[in-house]
């Protein structure tokens, strides 16, 4: 029997992370050994989404794998970014010397494949990409279906109003979607946190905190840890100042 091919999964803890995770696991060709997530340093946030580390690590201890960070200063550039991800790719490979393949949840953006794929080639690795050229409303639907739990922690007010941050990623909002908008959020619409969902041991959970606005343009919401006070493990001032400030490309 041949041995199935491990798999590192870049991990946004978004909804399209974990449709692609529910895909590879249950795939007997592959099995993801890493999880591999950007966040910013000093705000203690994952990169883009603003989700607090904390829920983060809780993330993958339900899921039962390991994530690593690419660590980012706040407002980076694009060739920090770079160096953060080489950094982390060469420690990872480290740790798995038989892995191969990065696998990203994207869905149909070629500019954004290509700019991941230059990027882990550089590490001597290739892109699998699970969801890829799938219409987004069925992928949106399945999503609901098999139980991914998500809920909208970054919203672009140039595309939505801001009352969609905080907003569970459920049928009802699909159906409120205005006209135009991606259900996957796959342009950067939305950015989703998932607590529970396929492979979960267990939910994640947390309680709804502040939505703040960073940029006059993102509507951010703070999801807090369960036992955690509101200014414990980072407050919403760290919240409205968590993006890395490079355009490297995050997942929903």
């Amino acid at each position: 029997m041949t041995r199935p091919e491990p798999i590192i999964l870049s991990w946004s803890g978004g909804k399209d992370s974990a449709l692609a995770l529910a895909r590879l696991r249950a795939d007997p060709r592959f099995q993801v050994t890493d999880l591999l997530t950007t966040v910013t340093a000093g705000y203690d946030r994952v990169s883009i989404h603003g989700v607090r580390r904390a829920l983060l690590h809780a993330q993958a201890a339900a899921l039962g794998l390991p994530v690593h960070e690419a660590t980012l200063q706040p407002e980076s550039s694009n060739q920090a970014y770079d160096a953060a991800l080489a950094r982390a790719l060469a420690a990872l490979r480290e740790r798995q010397p038989a892995v191969r393949r990065v696998a990203f949840g994207d869905i149909f953006l070629q500019d954004v494949r290509q700019y991941r794929e230059e990027r882990i080639a550089a590490a001597g690795l290739e892109g699998l990409f699970p969801l890829w050229g799938e219409p987004t409303h069925g992928l949106a639907r399945e999503g609901v279906d098999r139980g991914i739990r998500a809920r909208l922690v970054c919203v672009d007010t140039h595309a939505l109003s801001a009352g969609f941050a905080g907003r569970a990623y459920d049928a009802v909002l699909l159906a409120e979607l205005p006209e135009g908008i991606d259900p996957c959020g796959e342009r950067g619409e939305f950015h989703t946190f998932v607590s529970d969902g396929p492979g979960f041991r267990a939910p994640v959970p947390y309680r709804v905190g502040q939505v703040v606005m960073r940029g006059e343009r993102f509507a951010y919401c703070d999801l807090v840890p369960d036992g955690a006070g509101d200014d414990e493990s980072g407050s919403a001032g760290a919240l409205a100042g968590n993006g890395s400030g490079a355009t490297a490309p995050e997942g929903a």
